[in-house]
């Protein structure tokens, strides 16, 4: 998110929604860890072959029966030795998420947002009920209330 990838969701128990991942995914599954290999270096061979095999040898039908070697092409754009930085103007403050994945508010309480974002500075907006809205880069991840301490996750809009 921090460099500018949107992130995209599909409801739970809807693989129908990005069809062409999930069928990758069922196709490694069952080409790659059925059998597993006996050991993590036989297990990463059958991860290597079914790269090679799904990227240079196989034909995909979303690709007019090209292989994905074929018609891949590197970015032009660099990938960035750090993230950018974040800032949060229209936010009244920024707290940085622990390594365990909580915020430290004010009066000693804590709240737990996710171990994913540990290290990163989120944005803390009053709103207008008195509760709190906690902001990652521009998600909002929900609402603190200070009266009980609880926080309630933002209801996630998926794909459709």
């Amino acid at each position: 998110m921090r460099l500018g990838i949107a992130h995209q969701r599909i409801k739970p128990s809807h693989p129908e929604q990005n069809g062409c991942h999930e069928r990758m995914h069922r196709t490694l599954k069952a080409e790659t860890t059925r059998p597993a290999g006996l050991n993590s270096l036989q297990q990463q061979e059958r991860f290597d072959a079914f790269r090679h095999e799904f990227n240079e040898e196989r034909p995909h039908e979303a690709l007019g029966m090209k292989r994905p070697a074929q018609v891949y092409r590197p970015s032009e754009r660099s990938y960035p030795k750090t993230p950018p930085d974040l800032s949060y103007p229209l936010h009244d403050d920024v707290l940085e998420v622990s390594r365990a994945g909580h915020i430290r508010l004010p009066m000693g309480r804590q709240c737990f947002l996710s171990c994913a974002l540990a290290g990163q500075p989120v944005g803390l907006r009053e709103a207008s009920d008195g509760r709190w809205t906690v902001t990652f880069v521009e998600l909002d991840l929900g609402a603190y209330d200070p009266r009980t301490g609880d926080f309630e996750p933002t209801a996630i809009s998926r794909t459709t």
